[in-house]
């Protein structure tokens, strides 16, 4: 009796993904957040046609802060091709704009124009704007179901003497003090069979001298995801988090040096796979966790980063 073999030729396949490393150039954005219609070179991957959804956030409302591009921006399409009923995304400023104007149109396309996608324009690191932003979500949709904490900034600076404390409260309260407020205003509205996910990054365990004040925001959003997954867990609703390694974003030509975005230098030196990932490869992760999916996890945290180790 013969076997049946299938062999694969790696040239040949087609994939979900491409390395986006080798054909950045170097590049700066003068204002931050980053705007993604204004990256020089390959943009970043937020979907894939090849990607086959399968219902698994049917009919639920999601809010994504930081939706409009990167990570977010992925996660906000990949929401609504799974079902979603709304997915409101939440960014910071004006030079956004455009980029929350072609999510919008995205998350239309994917979804067929089932998904009602809403856009609110808010600095999230005021209490009074987070609970402004839940009350006109709840106002529309009733509840939310799905509350993804996602957006966040970072400064590139050699040294703790350079970090003014403008810069650190700017840091504090666009990384973790917007996941209190949006939180603690979303969770009167959030039933049994609810989630939480909160973004915070590889630095939270590896540190990174560079981005000393970032790397401690996404270390509090660390302990604020387990902390929190245990005070909600009576409630049936379930709090997990992701840890992104080195992602090509608008994030980065807002945040580091020309000569450290060309090829992808500031992040393919630090992970085995030696190349920077999409955002794409990171959105699935939310949509595992906003799911049925992962039913038994909470307080954990995913790990799309290329393949670097990270414990505790």
């Amino acid at each position: 009796m013969m076997e049946s073999i299938i062999r694969f030729e790696p040239d040949k396949m087609s994939r979900m993904v491409e390395d986006p490393s080798p054909n950045i150039p170097a590049q700066t954005q003068k204002h931050h957040p980053g705007v993604e219609a204004e990256i020089q070179g390959p943009k970043p991957q937020y979907y894939s046609d090849k990607y086959v959804p399968a219902g698994k956030l049917e009919g639920k409302v999601a809010i994504v802060t930081g939706g409009d591009s990167g990570i977010g921006r992925s996660v906000s399409v990949l929401f609504a091709a799974e079902g979603a009923e709304a997915v409101v995304i939440v960014y910071k400023a004006p030079e956004e704009d455009i980029d929350g104007e072609h999510t919008v149109k995205d998350i239309e396309r994917v979804s067929l124009g089932k998904c009602k996608a809403r856009v609110i324009r808010t600095d999230l690191g005021h209490d009074d704007n987070c609970k402004l932003t839940i009350d006109a979500v709840v106002k529309e949709f009733g509840r939310i179901d799905v509350l993804v904490n996602n957006a966040s900034e970072q400064f590139y600076k050699e040294s703790i003497e350079e970090i003014e404390p403008e810069q650190l409260e700017r840091t504090f309260r666009s990384n973790i003090f917007s996941m209190f407020y949006m939180t603690r205003h979303a969770v009167k509205h959030m039933k049994e069979g609810a989630c939480i996910i909160n973004t915070t990054s590889i630095t939270a365990y590896q540190g990174a001298p560079m981005l000393l004040d970032y790397s401690a925001t996404k270390g509090a959003i660390l302990a604020f995801t387990r902390g929190l997954a245990l005070q909600l867990v009576k409630r049936g609703i379930r709090v997990n988090g992701v840890a992104p390694g080195p992602i090509w974003t608008p994030f980065i030509p807002a945040s580091f040096p020309a000569e450290q975005t060309e090829g992808a230098k500031w992040g393919t030196s630090t992970v085995p796979m030696a190349r920077a990932g999409q955002p794409f490869e990171c959105g699935t992760a939310y949509v595992f966790l906003a799911s049925e999916d992962s039913s038994y996890y909470t307080g954990q945290v995913l790990h799309p980063n290329g393949g670097a180790v990270v414990n505790a």
